[in-house]
């Protein structure tokens, strides 16, 4: 199946075979072709360049005429499969509890892990199936998805499962992550060597053993597990070849992001408490700082120092966080509106930290995240609109036409 996309306004989001990722001052280089097209092959980028060179023939055509071409959104930072909204705890938040008062009475996390335990799989799985949908349709075409409502041996393989289903059925790109470690359930708020013992000894194992995550998760924050607890999960992990992707420092300096490094995450994810030393503990590291803007704005808290950051010669990348509790939204160019708004970063930098250093912080950066020929054709093709300034400015509107994932639109 040969698609060709044809009077592409401007092609941003061009890179070079072999790129990574994007730090620093090269975040704010967005590398575009003017008048140009995009050829997809069986359901990848088999070449790219400008409407003088384009190629008269194709099984489907499609005229994007006035309109920007990009590479579609890797959401790197989400917790989508759930059984429930919490739109009561909203409530509770807007009559003045905070997020640590919800956790200590029950809610929040143990909220949601008490009803996903009683709801069946395939519940679970067709209602993380239309969020997945819904994702496509503002950008998204690859997406990490974590456990971590289940915290039960159990409940977290249940979780698992229903995510590597996700990833047979739906044309999304998905990365799983293995978030035992996200709240201590209430029959172990006092045997936390218990529940470390479960996680280790039991459940890493069994996951291991059906191949049912690509990644393990720790919540390394107060009140949830600690910097040593964190380090002797994800010395276990290391066992059974699970890459870390950490919390860190969404509430308090948790040693998070320390930890992070030392086990060669692949991201440290939150970072609302970032100061100079953890800015040059990663600068000396493979790990990608993410910023999840909207949970900062959900929750009002203190926005990540992503300026600060980039500034500093780091990369970034953005993420929704997507989940009932905190982030109870999956759309990512809300996202980038906030990055910019609160952030002070450029479009440019913003549609970077959503592509390739997204893909990157989910070990996808060879398959999707830019322009590439040979990379999967997951694009957003946009209405027509004047500029790509245009994108979070016009928050809250939908400017996306299409989604192409692995050559087919939604």
């Amino acid at each position: 199946m040969r698609t060709l996309i044809r009077n592409i306004k401007t092609l941003a989001g061009i890179l070079p075979e072999g790129q990574r990722l994007l730090k620093g001052k090269a975040m704010a280089q967005l590398e575009a072709i003017d008048n140009a097209y995009v050829l997809i092959e069986n359901g990848l980028i088999s070449d790219f360049g400008s409407m003088v060179d384009c190629p008269d023939n194709a099984d489907e055509m499609i005229d994007a005429s006035n309109r920007f071409v990009l590479p579609a959104w890797c959401d790197s930072h989400t917790h989508l499969v759930f059984a429930k909204w919490r739109e009561k705890e909203f409530a509770d938040k807007l009559r003045g509890l905070s997020y640590e008062d919800i956790a200590r009475n029950g809610g929040g996390i143990l909220n949601s892990a008490k009803v996903l335990h009683e709801t069946s799989e395939e519940e679970l799985f067709d209602a993380a199936l239309e969020r997945l949908t819904e994702i496509q349709h503002t950008g998204t075409g690859a997406v990490e998805i974590k456990s971590g409502y289940g915290l039960s041996y159990e409940g977290e393989l249940k979780m698992l499962r229903v995510i590597r289903k996700l990833k047979e059925r739906s044309q999304l790109l998905i990365k799983s992550t293995f978030l035992g470690a996200h709240s201590y359930p209430m029959e172990y708020r006092q045997n936390h060597d218990g529940y470390l013992d479960l996680l280790i000894n039991r459940l890493l194992p069994q996951i291991a053993d059906e191949g049912l995550a690509d990644y393990v998760d720790v919540f390394c924050e107060d009140g949830f597990f600690s910097a040593a607890e964190t380090d002797r999960i994800l010395e276990a992990s290391s066992k059974y070849g699970l890459q870390p992707k950490i919390h860190a420092n969404e509430l308090a300096f948790s040693g998070g992001i320390e930890v992070g490094v030392k086990h060669n995450a692949l991201s440290v994810d939150h970072l609302e408490c970032t100061a100079d030393a953890q800015i040059q503990a990663l600068l000396h590291s493979e790990t990608m700082p993410t910023v999840l803007p909207t949970t900062a704005f959900f929750l009002k808290l203190p926005y990540a120092p992503a300026r600060k950051m980039i500034d500093a010669g780091l990369p970034i990348a953005l993420a929704s966080d997507y989940n009932p509790g905190s982030s109870p939204s999956g759309n990512v160019p809300f996202v980038l509106s906030l990055a910019c708004i609160h952030q002070k970063l450029s479009v440019e930098e913003v549609v970077n930290a959503a592509t390739i250093n997204g893909a990157y912080a989910m070990g996808v950066e060879s398959l999707a995240g830019s322009i590439t020929k040979g990379k999967r054709a997951n694009l957003i093709i946009t209405k027509q609109i004047p500029s790509l300034d245009f994108i979070p400015y016009r928050f809250g509107t939908s400017w996306i036409d299409k989604t192409i994932v692995h050559g087919t639109s939604n």
